[in-house]
């Protein structure tokens, strides 16, 4: 192979370059990493990696591995090249007889000049003289081949004096190349300013998201390390209470029966004095002589086989006929309170809530609703209790049925709600309530000051209340006459309402197996919040937790 051909084998085929920082794709064919990682980013969006060699493809980006050899061969290469260098420098066009290396090149003439040339070189504005390194073909236009001078602000485009004169950009706004540049440099500088800016900002959010994390990870330590504590400490207490239970049903065991072990054990001599007395009856009987025989016939009460027998069977009877269970009440109160002291010491560890004690305030409910003597349930009704007419009672309401000012044309609104007598403005707190007994129903909270009637009174149509509401088959949320839909078709027949008032989060979790979060409205409390209900159909029961802060 010539050296020319072999020198070329040390190109890459992307920038036609000498390798820089060679990798390697699994196909076996070498780039510069900075070309190879141009080349994949451009492929990333058709979701497909191929070499450009090859076409060798792939799903995921392929792995760039380092040629050490092909580097070592390119550093040595490399210490090579000086003399090459030199000769490939540019020399002034200019020295005929020993050519000396150029330091500019005038686009007028097309010339490379070297410092003596330089000097004697026209100084008239039409010499524009450039760096050797720049690209000289990029500095004359492709139309007119002249200078390029001017730039148009409408196209974005460098013009020469033909094309600001005659060509298609006579009536665009033009400047000179160097006043043009000072405005995109101003433009750019300004934009490099806020970009500057723009990225303080992201590297504080980063950090402020990091601190973030950290502090959520130092928190699920925290606890991770709390309940693995708890969780061993219950293995242990299960372990004595298991102990302490069986012995308690093995002592019981023992003591139920005694009495049966004591008649074994009498019965047990009773069955050996019958044996010994069948074996002296067989000897007897196997006697030849009738004088020895009836003489030691007549010797005790060879004949007597009914001693208390009565007595024996009796006792026998009564243990056998007296079920043999044995009263698993007290072992039953020893295991029940054992786990109940576990749960309560588990609670105080893991500082569980209490359920809060909500109770359903029977003044602001509405006529078509009835609440139970205790104040947990609420029952629609199809007739008016005729309570009084208070301001905190929630009142029938009348809306238009056309757009004609008739008393006919107006129908009547029934919004059977309930508000609690308790209410919140501080602290954690949350509370169950069974809805499976309507098919029609919302729950949520709002403030004191919520209309009593009119639309703006409903659960969830106004700025002063939040809700979860089931109909038929649809799951929404409602707030500020705003809806969303959450699920459809799933039974949801146990809610759990939380409140954490100082963080403003009011949310919603569906109790049935498994837990399942629905909603979690956030929002800035501004008043006391009440629990309150919307029964359209059937009943609902109500009750709860809470944890101050």
């Amino acid at each position: 192979m010539a050296f020319s051909d072999a020198r070329k084998e040390l190109d890459c085929s992307i920038c036609l370059n000498i390798y820089t920082n060679p990798v390697t794709l699994r196909c076996g064919h070498n780039f510069c990493r900075e070309c190879i990682e141009d080349v994949l980013d451009t492929q990333r969006e058709s979701g497909v990696y191929f070499c450009p060699e090859c076409r060798d493809e792939s799903r995921e980006r392929p792995e760039l591995i380092r040629n050490i050899t092909l580097r070592n061969i390119m550093e040595s290469f490399r210490s090579t090249e000086p003399e090459e260098e030199e000769e490939s420098q540019i020399l002034c066009t200019q020295c005929i007889h020993s050519p000396i290396p150029a330091v500019k090149f005038c686009l007028m003439c097309e010339a490379s000049l070297c410092d003596d040339h330089l000097r004697i070189h026209s100084k008239s504005p039409q010499h524009v003289l450039s760096d050797l390194t720049n690209p000289q073909k990029n500095r004359k236009c492709s139309v007119h081949k002249k200078i390029l001078e001017y730039y148009c602000t409408e196209d974005s485009a460098c013009l020469c004096g033909s094309c600001r004169l005659h060509g298609d950009h006579q009536e665009h706004q033009v400047e000179a190349l160097e006043e043009a540049s000072e405005k995109k440099k101003e433009n750019l500088t300004s934009a490099l300013q806020k970009l500057v800016k723009k990225r303080e900002e992201v590297k504080e959010s980063i950090k402020s998201l990091q601190k973030y994390k950290r502090k959520v990870q130092d928190s699920a330590d925290g606890v991770t390390k709390r309940i693995t504590a708890i969780f061993r400490d219950i293995r242990r207490k299960l372990d004595i209470l298991e102990r302490r239970v069986l012995k308690e049903i093995t002592m019981k065991a023992e003591k139920v029966s005694f009495p049966a072990s004591d008649l074994i054990q009498e019965l047990e001599i009773k069955k050996d004095e019958l044996s010994r007395k069948m074996r002296h009856i067989e000897e007897i009987c196997n006697m030849k002589d009738p004088l020895t025989f009836l003489q030691e016939s007549n010797k005790g009460d060879l004949c007597d086989t009914e001693d208390g027998d009565e007595e024996d069977k009796e006792r026998r009877d009564k243990l056998l006929h007296g079920g043999g269970d044995l009263d698993v009440t007290e072992i039953s109160h020893i295991l029940h309170t054992g786990l109940s002291d576990i749960i309560t010491e588990v609670n105080k560890g893991t500082n569980v809530p209490e359920p809060a004690n909500i109770t359903l305030d029977e003044d602001t409910a509405h006529n078509y609703l009835n609440i139970s003597d205790d104040r947990k349930t609420a029952h629609k009704t199809i007739k008016n209790l005729n309570r009084p007419n208070t301001p905190e009672r929630f009142q029938v309401y009348q809306v238009t049925k056309g757009g004609f000012y008739d008393s006919n044309q107006y129908k009547d609104v029934i919004s059977p709600q309930v508000m609690s007598s308790q209410s919140f403005s501080s602290g954690r707190h949350y509370w169950d309530v069974d809805v499976g007994g309507s098919s029609h129903w919302r729950v949520g909270m709002c403030y004191p000051s919520i209309a009593r009637t009119g639309a703006q009174s409903e659960i969830g149509c106004s700025v002063k209340s939040w809700c979860l509401e089931r109909n038929g088959d649809g799951l929404l949320v409602r707030h500020n006459k705003q809806s969303t839909n959450i699920m459809a078709k799933i039974p949801v027949h146990r809610v759990r309402v939380c409140l954490d008032y100082k963080a403003g989060l009011l949310a919603f979790y569906d109790l049935d197996i498994p837990i399942r979060h629905l909603y979690t409205f956030t929002d800035i409390f501004t008043e006391p919040l009440h629990a309150a209900i919307y029964v359209g159909g059937g009943c609902i029961k109500i009750g709860g937790g809470e944890q101050n802060m």
